[in-house]
């Protein structure tokens, strides 16, 4: 099936190099360009592309402006090209809180080192894109005014729908029966009691940006454990979206430098371009910070920090899957469940991509799964 895609830039010089690599691999039809926001919101609800490019600074309406009226209109997969710097990434931050579903750099040579694997990563992203929900997320809600104070716990929803695969312990006499689960999918049940869990360790990548924003944004100033937060995202963008994390929380939230300890009330994400790796020295949990590896896929990586994990907090750890292309945190999801700690995953409707969080639940590691507005009040209900 061929992919139409809206390209919406006001250089033409993009608008014609992006449209020759798009076209050039028989699986993507250019439907339309446009020069303008404006012109990309009424090109968008007249052609009805499976994919929109946006640039976020052009004349008459900038892309940002223009992917919130497309998403009020018709809710259409956004890819964003924006530059790789602080402004760039403040910039992007924001069209994926208006809906955008990923980005690229717009500077090609940041993409990859020649035409051919340029291709191969422009055609891919497309069509991985064209694949996700932009309807499925969720904004989080405003920042409290009064950052710090004592939050009360927010209950679970009444029919918080959670899943668990295996439990440790039998069912309580008067607990529902299980309903029968699809292959590969975590079976339902209801909450058991609260655990003390010495991390809470979240990894995502597409869509993160705003889920990671939902779950956060409710948890209260005195959650009670450690938090580290692994993002696929480029080392100029992950201060950015510490600092933005940081204002919409009552928790606090920085970026990891290496040596940083964990304590309750604290998330530390993880830089970009590098490996973050928690260590447990006398019981204290440790952040190291080391050099990406090129071997590995992603920097940072979630297997590297969930395996990590796995060694020096067995038993002790949960661990969360959020939305995500590929399958990055399997591996470390299996080696925590290997020494005893807990995985829960974000459930498909949620998702903007079902990939990372379903290649954990059809490996049978996930303990519950949760929609995206369930993933933070059961943190409050279920970490003590």
């Amino acid at each position: 099936m061929t992919v139409s895609v809206l390209i919406v830039d006001d250089s033409g010089f993009f608008r014609k190099r992006l449209t020759e690599i798009l076209t050039g691999s028989g699986q993507i039809r250019v439907a339309g360009v446009a020069s303008n926001g404006r012109e990309g919101v009424e090109m968008a609800e007249r052609l009805r592309p499976d994919v929109i490019t946006m640039d976020y600074e052009m004349p008459v309406m900038d892309g940002i402006t223009a992917v919130r009226e497309i998403m009020r209109r018709q809710p259409t997969p956004v890819l964003m090209f924006s530059s790789l710097t602080y402004e760039g990434a403040r910039v992007t931050l924001d069209a994926l809180e208006a809906g955008a579903v990923d980005f690229l750099p717009k500077n090609f040579e940041e993409i990859a080192r020649d035409s051919s694997q340029l291709q191969t990563i422009l055609i891919q992203r497309v069509l991985d894109v064209a694949r996700s929900r932009p309807g499925a997320r969720a904004m989080a809600p405003a920042p409290s005014s009064e950052r710090g104070r004592t939050v009360p716990a927010r209950p679970a929803p009444p029919r918080a729908a959670s899943a668990s695969l295996r439990s440790r312990q039998p069912a309580a006499p008067d607990s529902r029966p299980e309903t029968v689960a699809r292959e590969g999918e975590p079976r339902r049940r209801g909450h058991g009691p609260a655990k003390h869990y010495s991390v809470v360790a979240i990894g995502t990548s597409t869509g993160g940006p705003v889920a990671l924003q939902k779950v956060l944004s409710a948890l209260p100033a005195t959650f009670p454990a450690p938090i580290v937060l692994v993002q696929h995202m480029p080392a100029s963008f992950t201060p950015a979206f510490a600092e933005r994390l940081n204002k919409l929380c009552q928790i606090q939230v920085r970026q990891a430098e290496d040596g940083d300890l964990l304590r309750p009330g604290l998330a530390l994400l993880a830089p970009g371009g590098k490996q973050m790796l928690v260590e447990n020295r006398g019981g204290q949990a440790r952040i190291r910070i080391l050099p990406g590896d090129e071997r590995l896929n992603y920097k940072p990586c979630v297997d590297v920090t969930f395996g990590s994990l796995a060694r020096s907090f067995p038993g002790k750890t949960l661990g969360v899957i959020l939305t995500g292309m590929g399958a990055d945190g399997k591996e470390g999801c299996r080696m925590m469940k290997q020494t005893g700690s807990d995985v829960w995953s974000q459930d498909e409707k949620s998702s903007v991509i079902y990939g990372m969080p379903m290649a954990v639940a059809k490996a049978g590691l996930s303990d519950e799964v949760l929609s995206l507005d369930e993933i933070g009040p059961r943190l409050v209900e279920g970490v003590c």
